[in-house]
């Protein structure tokens, strides 16, 4: 059992404590918050609360320390967590700069200690179907692919929120739900070549604006593009088009809710296979996932390839929004080939 403590108590950090409640392979058993305002929800679960982080990084008995905070914080806490020789789960985006992804796994691999990540969403059945398709060759020779992750759970973040901020979340919703889609594609399809993207603001008075569209050019060939609103009814999907078929998943619900999705297996010669897919806790399946690897050993399913590759993808995605124009991302190092 890994024993663990939650850096910020927001509404991720709170569905996080809900969904680990019974876990046989990770408990949360401490929280640290920048005050004692979430002290109720704290006690009710259980969870001492504490302002100072020392509490957490002395305390021998916690194995690892789960970052949902500000993403311009990330950085510095990986590196502080990982000096006490702490495991770190860090709340996507890893970081907002490639330069700060490579500080936060150099730091995790110099103390010998896991770097976890939350992209809950490759742990979704239907995500899994498609990456057997692709993977198999049933869909033929990749094409084109298609992503859409919005809703209005976010709609009413203030514009002083952290949320709405550019520093903190640049590119509208890309650090929201873009971030988990490009995971996604660089998962799927391999490394992106260069993107170009675009950010609107049409309903709000977000600094970051609350639309961003991003078209992406894979090393492979292949074409993709995602899309992402911040105020908008739940629409949730993606479409792979091959050679011989297309595969679609449509989600019916926010990942945070059970719910089916539906996957739609078009085949050329007019076939068309629909299934329902159920609902999995994601968020448990990942953080059960990290504790796996902590105790056995074993590699983590994210390598620091893609942690690192998917914040190049969003640093590029950040420049071509502020210079209107296609960017390349940065091309993998060779040093971070294997994973910590």
């Amino acid at each position: 059992m890994i024993r663990a403590a939650i850096a910020g108590l927001g509404w991720w950090g709170k569905h996080m404590i809900r969904r680990m409640a019974d876990s046989d392979e990770l408990r949360i058993v401490a929280a640290i918050d920048t005050s004692d305002a979430q002290g109720a929800f704290a006690a009710e679960h259980g969870i001492p609360l504490t302002t100072d982080w020392d509490d957490v990084l002395n305390d021998p008995s916690i194995d690892a320390v789960i970052l949902c905070t500000p993403h311009s914080l990330h950085t510095a806490q990986v590196a502080m967590a990982a000096r006490a020789g702490k495991h770190v789960f860090c709340e996507k985006p890893l970081a907002l700069t490639r330069a700060d992804a490579e500080r936060s796994v150099a730091a995790c691999r110099a103390a010998g200690v896991k770097l976890g990540i939350g992209h809950e969403r490759r742990y979704e059945p239907a995500m899994l179907e498609i990456k057997r398709l692709v993977q198999s060759g049933a869909l033929g020779t990749i094409m084109h692919v298609e992503a859409n992750f919005s809703h209005d759970k976010l709609a009413a973040v203030p514009k002083t929120d952290w949320r709405a901020s550019t520093v903190d979340a640049p590119a509208a919703g890309m650090t929201a739900m873009g971030i988990h889609l490009t995971d996604g594609f660089i998962e799927l399809f391999g490394p992106i070549d260069e993107v170009y993207a675009s950010t609107a603001t049409r309903a709000t008075d977000r600094p970051n604006g609350d639309v961003v569209s991003v078209h992406t050019r894979f090393a492979s060939g292949a074409t993709g593009y995602l899309n992402a609103i911040l105020v908008t009814p739940l629409y949730i999907g993606i479409t792979v088009f091959g050679t011989d078929a297309w595969v679609e998943a449509r989600n019916h619900t926010h990942p945070d809710t059970p719910g089916p999705t539906t996957l739609t297996l078009q085949h050329k010669d007019g076939r068309r296979e629909v299934r329902d897919y159920e609902w999995t806790d994601t968020v448990r399946a990942n953080l059960e996932a990290f504790a796996r690897s902590i105790e056995s050993g074993t590699p983590y399913v994210f390598t620091d390839e893609q942690k690192v590759g998917n914040i190049a993808v969003l640093e590029a995605i950040c420049r071509s929004v502020a210079t209107n124009a296609p960017v390349k991302v940065e091309a993998d190092r060779p040093a971070l080939a294997a994973s910590a």
